[in-house]
């Protein structure tokens, strides 16, 4: 078996991925040890197979360095402090990580396997040694939109996202919980009739405006609100969310021809599974049945939602698509700019096939190999 460390595990991508990999029965093949960056020397959890060990400290080169995997969904300053001191000390193991850090890098490979399993096959061929999971709402469109890219039948791609707050962390989560507990209170403690209607918006725009609502980890009020900004600000007016859908789709595709991605990312008040606006032009002109016959068959985990009211309602939404695979592509319809012009509406859980699930794939894909091997 191979030794596999994991860090992170205990945050709101790593439960997800410790959820999914009991499901499997991942466990069973591999020699797991699991790393604390806070509680080293603490009882590790019960489903490590075989293994009654305590959590090792996530900072402990000597320790990290017995490990052939590790698979950090700790953050991005995590693996900036430790992954290449870990290097340099002669550690050659495999490194899979959720985290943005290292994605653009070289000799990184950014998985997601129903659409480049080539590339991570050929790049474990070759000696690549790190595999780096990628931005969520990248991942979750590829995905719906799979069956239309392994067709070469994209030209570009222009995007709107909804992104859940979970998304941010669970700090973040818990400060939007935050903020509309504090505009709840203000609203319950006045000494009147509540007011309905535009009184009952002139009560709730007061509260939301003049109490000191928390924004430390939202960096803005988000409770009966939007955020038109993910992350920080990159050159062309663009965020940095915004850039990683144009690059990391194309690192991801790994063509010769190059798809323009432009993007608008959207930070919403639900609480899980990201919604995208999709507008593609195609390089023929494709019917709107053409168009989901391919998005239907490409892959098992994309769900087609009938351009219909009440399908749409009861199913294209961030709350019919959280805690599952499914990839909801719905509102499929042609556009007035040219017969080329393809419109969909998205959802997808995206701590699931937007960062746990793909991580989950490729450390089975390597033990595959290595047991073949």
């Amino acid at each position: 078996m191979l030794k596999t460390g994991f860090i992170g595990w205990r945050g709101v991508v790593g439960s997800v991925l410790m959820k999914r990999m009991q499901e499997e029965n991942d466990f069973s093949r591999l020699d797991a040890t699991f790393y604390s960056t806070s509680q080293a020397g603490q009882k590790a959890p019960s489903y490590i197979h075989g293994s009654k060990r305590n959590l090792q400290d996530a900072y402990d080169l000597s320790s990290l360095r017995t490990q052939d995997i590790l698979v950090s969904t700790q953050g991005g300053d995590y693996t900036e402090k430790v992954y290449a001191k870990l290097r340099e000390t002669g550690w050659h193991g495999f490194w899979i990580d959720a985290a943005s850090s290292l994605r653009m890098n070289k000799d990184s490979i950014i998985v997601l396997d129903p659409i480049n399993a080539k590339q991570i096959r050929k790049g474990l061929a070759s000696g690549v040694k790190n595999y780096i999971g990628g931005n969520c709402t990248v991942s979750l469109m590829l995905l719906a939109i799979h069956g239309l890219l392994e067709e070469n039948l994209v030209d570009a791609i222009q995007v709107s996202t909804y992104q859940a707050i979970s998304g941010a962390g669970a700090e973040a989560m818990n400060e939007l919980f935050q903020q509309f507990d504090y505009m709840t209170r203000q609203m319950l403690t006045k000494d009147k009739v509540p007011a309905k209607g535009l009184g009952l918006e002139k009560d709730i725009h007061y509260a939301l405006t003049h109490c000191d609502l928390p924004t430390n980890k939202i960096n803005g009020v988000l409770a009966a609100n939007l955020l038109p900004w993910i992350d920080k600000a990159v050159d062309g007016g663009r965020t940095k969310e915004e850039w990683k859908g144009h690059v990391e789709t194309n690192k991801i595709l790994d063509r010769a021809t190059v798809i323009p991605v432009d993007s608008t990312c959207v930070r919403v008040a639900t609480l899980r599974s990201h919604c995208q606006s999709l507008v593609l032009k195609l390089k023929e002109d494709l019917s709107v049945r053409e168009v989901e016959m391919r998005l239907q068959r490409a892959n098992p985990w994309v769900h087609l939602i009938p351009n219909e009211r009440q399908d749409t309602l009861n199913y294209l939404t961030p709350i019919a698509a959280a805690d599952s695979l499914k990839i909801k592509v719905g509102r499929v319809r042609k556009m007035n700019l040219g017969p080329e012009f393809v419109q969909m509406f998205t959802v997808g859980d995206q701590l699931l096939w937007g960062a746990a699930e793909p991580l989950r794939r490729t450390l089975k894909i390597i033990l595959d190999r290595n047991e073949t091997l």
